[in-house]
Parts: C-alpha cells; sequence; structure tokens
C-alpha cells in the first residue's frame, strides 16, 4: 500500500481495536459473563466500529493540532 494512504490505514487500525476494546468492556459491564457474550460483543462492536472509523478521520487532525499547542518544541542552540 503507498504511504500516502497511512493516515486511512492507521485510523482504520485504530478505531477497530478502540472500539472493540470500549464495546467489550461496556458490554461485559451491562450482560456480565453469559452464554452467548461473543455475539453481544460483536453486535456492539460492528456498528459502534462504523461510526468510530469515520469519527476518527475527522477528529484525528484536529486532536494533533491540539497536542501540537500543548507542547514545547526545543530551541535549537547555535553552533
Amino acid at each position: 500500500m503507498p504511504p500516502r494512504f497511512a493516515p486511512i490505514l492507521f485510523g482504520f487500525v485504530l478505531s477497530a481495536l478502540m472500539s472493540l476494546l470500549v464495546s467489550g468492556i461496556a458490554t461485559f459491564r451491562n450482560a456480565g459473563p453469559v452464554d452467548g457474550f461473543f455475539g453481544l460483543w460483536l453486535n456492539a462492536w460492528l456498528p459502534s466500529w462504523l461510526i468510530a472509523f469515520p469519527v476518527v478521520l475527522v477528529v484525528a487532525p484536529i486532536a494533533r493540532r491540539f497536542v501540537g499547542m500543548l507542547i514545547r518544541v526545543p530551541v535549537q542552540r547555535a553552533r
């Protein structure tokens, strides 16, 4: 895959992992360790991922800019 697709691929993987983790925790907290837990989890995760992926693509540049405003760039000394 060409490097220009890196931000989209990053958003795809990040949104998949984060939505998988968060939906798993929420499903476990609401349903507990019941029979069919993984089916419940999958049914919660897929719609979450469909929302999370485009949101990550929109929010990531905003978050990157915000973080850029919060960090200090080291001053380079003259030699």
